[in-house]
């Protein structure tokens, strides 16, 4: 019903819509005499506004075709290395006049909404000195029912598959929601003795112990049954996608969610666009327009993923107390010593909340001092570590140097 609601919405507002993209582009429109005042150009934001909300947002492009790396513009092109019903693997290969050993990095882009293309900003740094590869996750709405559910378990062994094709020397960079997954897919390689164990496991703002750091997020996850949020959260793919009949969490649920955290922010930022507009501040009106035009396109996540991390992750805490079992093997996170192991958390995430990432370092207790790093970015908040001034600044660097001066026997 919640997917037949939706299209009815989308459909009931599109008059609104299509009248405000028409007065939008009237307003704007170079021809028009008053189009720079003040007052037409604060019009043409406000219908802007309006367009954007009653919009139905599709799956964004990644749109990296070039990079800087040693002060030269290099040619960027999207190469699929591997492909699964509900992820592709992804290398932005650099198109180099001369080979170099950069180190290769497999970015786990997190599976809770948003495509993959809302880490563009990470890429896009991590590309100026390394070889990147990228989690592209599929919506489980155009996903069919004969590809199966795919879980917790599924994930972790997406991720190692992911690894194997890259080969050895891989670092591997969970952002948020991979977190503990990735911890499972390293701890099981490394137990295994599998010669393609990571190099390096960086994890930035991840959920590794929710009973630390509360959050709105912890709070609401942990204070209903399980079964409350199959009930609740959990729908039916309709027949006008390929995934009719699957079960999904919708990801305009976790859209609505997400805004819900912190909605005077939201409103503030689209009262600051309709006056930069209006004074013609065309760099912060693109900002703004890029990162909504990406916040906005959400993705359904399958009903087995969702409700194994609201499980496993957040009520049962089951990698932290040493309960996990993967596939039936018990999961040891102490298995993992020759694999450095490097943290960071934002002092202002309202999401994942200070120490519950930084729990991973002592999780995987047996990795020696040497290969370990906590990071803290004081006045970060959960979007900061990945994205804009502080993570191009100071993160990235940093995750690069641990790289590269890790010597991993």
């Amino acid at each position: 019903m919640l997917y037949h609601a939706i299209e009815a919405q989308y459909l009931a507002l599109t008059p609104f819509r299509l009248a405000a993209d028409t007065w939008r582009d009237l307003l704007a429109h170079p021809h028009n005499p008053l189009s720079e005042t003040t007052l037409l150009r604060a019009g043409a934001a406000a219908c802007e506004i309006i367009g954007r909300a009653t919009r139905r947002h599709g799956r964004p492009e990644f749109g990296i075709t070039t990079v800087t790396v040693d002060g030269e513009a290099v040619p960027v092109r999207e190469k699929l290395i591997h492909g699964e019903p509900f992820c592709r693997l992804v290398q932005f290969e650099r198109v180099l006049a001369k080979p170099r050993k950069d180190p290769k990095i497999l970015l786990v882009a997190p599976l809770s909404g948003h495509f993959a293309t809302l880490v563009r900003d990470t890429i896009e740094s991590l590309l100026t000195s390394h070889d990147v590869y990228v989690t592209d996750w599929q919506d489980a709405r155009e996903v069919p029912l004969s590809d199966g559910r795919f879980g917790f378990e599924d994930y972790v062994d997406v991720l190692q598959r992911c690894i194997r094709h890259i080969g050895p020397d891989v670092n591997v960079l969970a952002i948020c929601q991979p977190a503990p997954a990735s911890i499972v897919a390293v701890s099981m390689m490394a137990e295994a003795k599998d010669p393609l164990t990571p190099k390096n496991l960086i994890i930035m703002g991840g959920p590794v112990d929710t009973r630390v750091g509360t959050t709105e997020v912890t709070r609401l996850a942990q204070s209903h049954p399980l079964s409350s949020f199959e009930t609740a959260a959990i729908h039916n793919v309709p027949p006008m996608h390929p995934g009719n009949g699957r079960r999904v969490y919708p990801g305009l649920l976790q859209l609505t969610g997400f805004m819900s955290l912190n909605p005077d922010r939201h409103l503030k930022a689209h009262i600051d666009f309709l006056w930069a507009h209006a004074k013609g501040d065309d760099q912060f009106a693109r900002a703004h327009r890029r990162f909504y035009e990406e916040y906005l396109a959400v993705m359904d996540l399958d009903a087995q993923f969702y409700l194994d991390t609201v499980s496993i992750v957040f009520q049962e805490h089951a990698l932290m107390k040493g309960r996990l079992k993967h596939r039936g093997q018990l999961v040891n996170p102490k298995a993992i010593r020759n694999v450095g192991l490097m943290t960071v958390e934002g002092g202002r995430d309202d999401i994942t909340g200070v120490g519950q990432c930084h729990a991973a370092q002592i999780l995987c207790s047996s990795i020696p001092d040497k290969l370990r790093l906590e990071v803290t970015e004081p006045k970060v908040g959960h979007y900061g570590l990945f994205s804009g001034r502080s993570w191009r600044e100071r993160i990235s660097p940093a995750v690069g140097a641990f790289i590269r001066g890790n010597k991993v026997a």
